[in-house]
């Protein structure tokens, strides 16, 4: 599994032009899943999302997690997550997850980061998303299950 978080004082995603996910202050996650993902990756993983402390305390410090300042989250699947441009022009992305599996598990890690009490938007699985953003920082942070430690 593979995230992109992206702190952000407001997010937004389109699909045929329409607002179907908007977030204020909080992350905008980009997911990817792989072909060794499974529930516990994604439990893993939500909490990492939740628990970072990467938001400014009083001092500016970075010391509070996404729920300690009560963010939400704009989760958008991103299979390109998993490009391989290791030989020639085009990038293969054999190693995403099939279209079946990666739905299944981008909604329960989503479902995951809910039930820590943070509002999840969404946007549209396999569809093509116009994704905006103003990122605050910047502070962008990738998170990889098969670099974890």
């Amino acid at each position: 599994m593979r995230l992109l978080l992206q702190r952000v004082t407001s997010a937004s995603v389109r699909v045929d032009g329409e607002v179907v996910g908007e977030i204020g202050a909080g992350l905008l996650v980009l997911v990817g899943i792989g072909h060794g993902d499974d529930e516990a990756t994604v439990r893993a993983l939500a909490d990492k999302t939740c628990d970072l402390r990467i938001f400014r305390d009083e001092a500016g410090l970075t010391n509070r997690s996404l729920i300690d300042v009560g963010g939400a989250v704009l989760a958008i699947s991103q299979f390109t997550l998993y490009a391989d441009t290791r030989k020639g022009r085009r990038p293969s992305f054999l190693g995403a997850a099939p279209p079946a599996l990666g739905n299944e598990l981008y909604e329960r890690y989503a479902a995951a980061v809910e039930a820590r009490g943070v509002r999840v938007a969404r946007g549209v699985f396999g569809a093509e998303m116009a994704v905006s953003l103003v990122n605050d920082g910047p502070m962008t942070i990738w998170l990889d299950s098969a670099a974890a430690g």
